[in-house]
């Protein structure tokens, strides 16, 4: 990085034993100039016991369904990444090791850094395509508010202050990490998201997260879910899913 280049760290969260997709990682952070380092993966298939944060009766009760393993692993892994935010105290760019990035990423970066540093959170990447609303335009990229849930956590660019919050609210562990970006409601942070993206998936599956696409919660299964999730509210000083 050059003198005239702002701050930043770039993490990428990627399993130790994954050899093959840190390969392509590094055949992939050759269009950038940047430097990066990988940031080791929590193994959610290694875990001896659930973290202290995976209450697993009250996930299932207020869920519906338990989250798998590596789910709870690729939580605690952006956990780490948002505390090496807040350590080094620089923004931060949290990628995902499954992650392809535009010829013109680094350009699109440094547009972010430059004249966009008043936003906390950016996200580079979606899974849905989603109705958005523009909120300004600096040199072709395009800053926007997503009008519904995109999901994806594989791209996006945090501020320290940010991180802070996402830690903060993540005393508990109940939902996809994704989810939770997500999540207006319970940590009250609104992100915004450069459109096009700017980073696409490889599409190869997951070494980090094993979600797959879940029945729906139907019948009983459902109405238990709704009573107990209003216990929670009128209960619970931080209830997990707040109106």
């Amino acid at each position: 990085m050059n003198s005239s280049s702002p701050p930043i760290q770039i993490l990428v969260i990627s399993l130790e034993r994954s050899l093959d997709r840190r390969k392509q990682v590094e055949q992939e952070m050759k269009k950038i100039s940047l430097p990066w380092s990988f940031l080791d993966a929590v193994d959610g298939s290694r875990l001896n016991e659930p973290p202290v944060e995976y209450k697993p009766k009250k996930v299932k009760r207020l869920q519906g369904y338990e989250l798998t393993p590596n789910e709870i692993g690729c939580y605690l892994s952006h956990k780490k990444a948002w505390q090496r935010c807040v350590e080094g105290n620089v923004p931060t760019l949290v990628l995902e090791d499954d992650f392809v990035l535009s010829p013109d990423f680094q350009n699109i970066l440094m547009t972010m850094l430059n004249q966009m540093p008043q936003y906390g959170f950016i996200r580079l990447q979606g899974l849905y395509e989603v109705p958005c609303q523009e909120i300004l335009s600096i040199s072709g990229v395009s800053l926007v508010k997503n009008r519904g849930d995109a999901v994806g956590a594989t791209a996006y660019l945090l501020q320290p202050d940010i991180a802070k919050e996402l830690i903060k609210h993540s005393a508990n562990i109940y939902e996809p990490v994704d989810h939770f970006l997500e999540h207006y409601q319970k940590h009250g942070l609104e992100f915004l998201a450069i459109r096009p993206y700017p980073v696409d998936i490889t599409r190869a599956k997951s070494t980090i997260a094993d979600r797959s696409e879940r029945a729906p919660v139907k019948g009983l299964r459902k109405r238990f879910r709704s009573v107990a999730r209003t216990v929670d509210r009128i209960f619970s000083k931080e209830p997990w899913f707040p109106k």
